[in-house]
């Protein structure tokens, strides 16, 4: 009658006709006396087979005596025991794994006095599968990349999917670096780890050699996809390669996963993966394979990318001075280093805004790695403040700070350093020192010219003394000459007489800036337990034709004038497919000078070696910022336009003034 109470009987006799899941009543003894003839597992069996029998003699593939140690569980305590894993093989066909959950629910006493008990087994093999994958990615995310060192890093991997994941894992490198892809057949992978060591391979810890070809191994480093290989003895690849085939038939393994170790488009190795007791390596298997490979590339990326750091710190001390110095118009330079006590001195030339140059000769205290390290540093941070065209009392101001924070006792000093910043269109010579010699120049015609550089504090020495520069205009063919102690010859000579023994080692500036640096060795007879550096610049002028200047009222009106004038000049330069973007360079320059600065605003145009420098000058000294407009805006686009135009652009300070600069490069009419 509908509404009316269910019969038991009638739900137990659905359970046990139709449910996908196996259900068992076993009695005392553990013997089946009722089971659901359709769940898996005994769908295909007489019921002969299964009533009155142990779950062990049709439920085979399990270890012996496992799921009864279940039930005398469940039974001791009395309760139930629910959602127990019980992993199998396939007793006949393809070797497989399955997965089984199993529980187990204590019946009450029978009147003999001995309980009996309900099974539950649902194969859950698909289910387990996917999350035993999950685990293996967890394991890797976890535990792969715990330091900076490759080897270290390869043998996390191996061990994070062996036995989890592989019967068998290898990692090998390009030995010689990464490299982009595709690769080929001959590029030598040294082997960096193994696991398990037991399993012989063709390939032993610290091997370094190309892997055979044709194989999936140089396959994969071809075309760099991860691919699943079978390993049957009858193999094409394997028939090709018998070194390789031997060891993985004796080793019976049956399947492996080559994958290429990338990062971005660049390959580092591959991670190789070989299976010989679980079931043959499947499509899901492979995107586990892919994600371990991924993560793993990315670690031993930093782990060489931090070697490689590592290296090239412990290699400063001979290997961070300036391997060349720029060509420039505005100086003519040579060198001179000796490092001859491993220390810390170190010279620049620096090509700034507008044609000028930063030459600049330090010296750190000490000697050693520290030093060399120490120098490194100072040297970024000096180049990084000269781009950012400070004055130059700014700049050793600036870097006397960031000397600060690298000393350990506040007594002492980090370094001495001297600047010079030549300008090759007004000839001028801005000259600032850091408890640092003053340079030596020599005019054209071979006199010293004195010039008081006064002396400011080593850098780092704290006490937030001034830096005070000297300004002086220099003609076409002058010699600048920035040098270290340990030029001037051993500790105790009178460095006044050095100095003077130098000048008169550089009297003929006409020669070549060579041999003037090999004269200034074989006479100053610098100090073999100091380091030595030695400058050398000889001035030019920019021709005045290449140079064109005007100024303009703050008028909105002289926009118009300036993109004329500035197209008469590109024209007069033989430059007028430059006339366009220049215009537009200037418009906005000059706008933004009208609108935003004060007083009268300079337009200057130099041309120089396949260059072209804009500059506009205002008194204003605020900093423009560049932003980018929202569509609504009537303005707020020139910085940005000026930028998109430009190879370069920035903004100078000077004590009276700012000025905006753009550079062009330029493809010059014949």
């Amino acid at each position: 009658m509908a509404g009316g109470p269910v019969d038991d009987a009638e739900v137990l006799n659905a359970l046990f006709g139709d449910s996908p899941q196996g259900l068992f009543v076993f009695d005392s003894e553990r013997k089946v006396t009722r089971y659901n003839p359709s769940g898996r597992g005994v769908r295909h069996l007489a019921a002969e087979d299964v009533l009155g029998h142990d779950a062990e003699d049709f439920a085979t593939g399990f270890e012996p005596g496992e799921l009864r140690a279940l039930m005398d569980e469940a039974l001791a305590g009395g309760a139930p025991l629910r959602r127990r894993l019980v992993r199998g093989v396939s007793p006949s066909g393809p070797r497989r794994t399955f997965t089984v959950e199993v529980s187990f629910f204590p019946l009450p006493d029978s009147h003999e006095g001995a309980p009996g008990l309900v099974g539950v087994i649902e194969d859950v093999t698909e289910r387990q599968a996917a999350a035993d994958r999950l685990a293996v990615l967890s394991t890797v995310h976890r535990t792969v990349g715990t330091t900076l060192d490759a080897r270290t890093t390869s043998d996390e991997l191996t061990r994070a999917l062996v036995p989890a994941f592989a019967d068998a894992a290898g990692v090998d490198l390009l030995d010689d670096g990464p490299a982009s892809g595709p690769l080929s057949s001959g590029v030598p992978l040294r082997r960096i780890s193994f696991a398990p060591a037991h399993i012989a391979t063709a390939r032993k810890e610290g091997d370094s050699r190309p892997f055979p070809f044709p194989t999936p191994y140089t396959q994969a480093l071809n075309d760099t996809e991860a691919r699943i290989v079978p390993v049957t003895p009858d193999a094409p690849w394997l028939v090709t390669a018998p070194d390789m085939s031997a060891p993985l038939l004796d080793a019976n393994m049956h399947s492996m996963i080559v994958a290429p170790l990338r990062v971005r488009d660049t390959v580092l190795g591959l991670l190789t993966l070989y299976r010989h007791r679980t079931d043959p390596f499947e499509e899901a298997d492979l995107d586990v394979a892919r994600q371990a490979a991924a993560t793993a590339a990315a670690h031993l990326d930093n782990a060489r990318s931090y070697r490689r750091e590592h290296a090239v710190a412990s290699t400063l001390q001979r290997k961070l001075q300036p391997s060349t110095t720029p060509r420039l118009s505005a100086v003519e330079t040579a060198h001179m280093y000796l490092p001859e006590s491993a220390g810390g001195d170190w010279y620049d030339v620096i090509p700034l805004s507008g044609a000028r140059v930063a030459l600049v000769v330090g010296d750190v205290a000490g000697h050693g790695i520290e030093a060399a390290a120490t120098m490194g540093q100072l040297r970024i941070a000096l180049r990084t403040l000269a781009l950012q065209d400070l004055e130059t009392d700014e700049l050793l101001t600036h870097l006397d700070e960031v000397a600060a924070q690298l000393v350990d006792a506040p007594a002492t000093h980090v370094a001495t350093c001297a600047v010079t910043v030549y300008n090759p269109v007004s000839r001028r010579c801005a000259m600032v020192r850091a408890g640092h010699p003053a340079p030596v120049i020599i005019d054209p015609a071979g006199s010293p010219v004195t010039v008081d550089v006064p002396l400011g504090p080593p850098l780092g020495a704290g006490g937030g003394r001034v830096f005070t520069p000297a300004v002086i205009d220099l003609p076409a063919g002058c010699l600048l000459a920035l040098y270290s102690n340990g030029l001037l010859g051993a500790r105790g000579h009178d460095p006044a007489v050095a100095r003077r023994r130098l000048e008169q080692t550089l009297a003929s500036p006409a020669r070549p800036l060579r041999e003037l640096c090999d004269d200034a060795v074989y006479r100053m007879a610098p100090s073999r337990d100091d380091d030595a550096v030695l400058l050398l610049a000889r001035t030019r002028t920019l021709p005045e034709e290449n140079v064109a200047d005007w100024t303009l009222p703050a008028e909105p009106s002289v926009v118009h004038m300036a993109r004329r004038l500035v197209g008469r000049q590109l024209a007069a330069w033989h430059l007028g497919e430059a006339a366009y973007t220049t215009g537009l360079i200037v418009s906005e320059l000059v706008t933004n000078a009208i609108r935003y600065g004060t007083g009268p605003v300079r337009l200057r145009l130099i041309h120089d070696s396949g260059r072209l420098l804009t500059e506009v000058t205002d008194a204003n000294s605020t900093s423009p910022h560049l932003r980018h407009a929202c569509d609504s805006d009537e303005g707020g686009r020139g910085l940005y336009i000026v930028m998109s135009l430009s190879t370069r652009w920035g903004v100078r300070h000077s004590h009276q003034d700012k000025t905006i600069w753009a550079e062009q490069r330029l493809h010059e009419d014949p």
